[in-house]
């Protein structure tokens, strides 16, 4: 291996830790302990190395966010395989989608809720992002019936993130997760 690969691959790597600890620091205490220092110490390299790699936290969290959305998109797609019929792969999506936000929290904040610059819904978008809603949309397009696939789609994620949003919250009842689940399915399949 030639000095150049070695270097290439060294900053891969380096750019991968970065990204990696910095969720990793999000998942254990949030989104506010992830600065620019606290990285450069825990990956024990310089602030100037950092930014060798990001201009600043917002990149990163971006970086952490595409990476997420790829595995959300790996997630759908195995689910959504795994069913049987449009029905039940729009369960198995919806539940996956839940599971999914729940269990990430700081990751979905990456993903959804914070500024990250990353072009949704344009053609410029990174392919993990237009992965995760194809994989999404599609399950979701075949449980339209009738009805606009774009306008269920969009209903139907929104109602999802709502969940999220509000269990993450603290806002609804744990013991009625599965039964809100159910409930939407029914009602958005009709």
């Amino acid at each position: 291996m030639s000095i150049p690969q070695r270097r290439e691959r060294e900053r891969a790597e380096r750019h991968r830790l970065i990204i990696s600890t910095a969720r990793n620091l999000a998942e254990a205490e949030g989104w506010e302990a992830v600065t620019t220092r606290r990285l450069a110490e825990r990956i024990e390299y310089s602030q100037p190395v950092l930014y060798s790699h990001f201009a600043g936290k917002t990149e990163i969290v971006a970086a952490v966010a595409v990476e997420g959305f790829a595995e959300l998109a790996a997630e759908l797609r195995a689910v959504i395989a795994e069913a049987d019929g449009p029905a039940a792969a729009f369960a198995a999506a919806a539940r996956k989608y839940l599971a999914f936000g729940l269990a990430n929290p700081a990751l979905y904040d990456a993903m959804f809720t914070l500024g990250t610059g990353l072009p949704f819904g344009r053609p410029d978008a990174p392919a993990p992002l237009k992965d995760a809603f194809e994989a999404l949309a599609g399950a979701f397009a075949r449980a339209a019936g009738e009805g606009d696939p774009d306008v269920f789609t969009e209903v139907g994620w929104a109602s999802l993130h709502g969940l999220v949003t509000l269990s993450r919250g603290g806002r609804l009842r744990p013991d009625l997760a599965e039964q809100r689940v159910e409930l939407l399915v029914r009602r958005l399949l009709g």
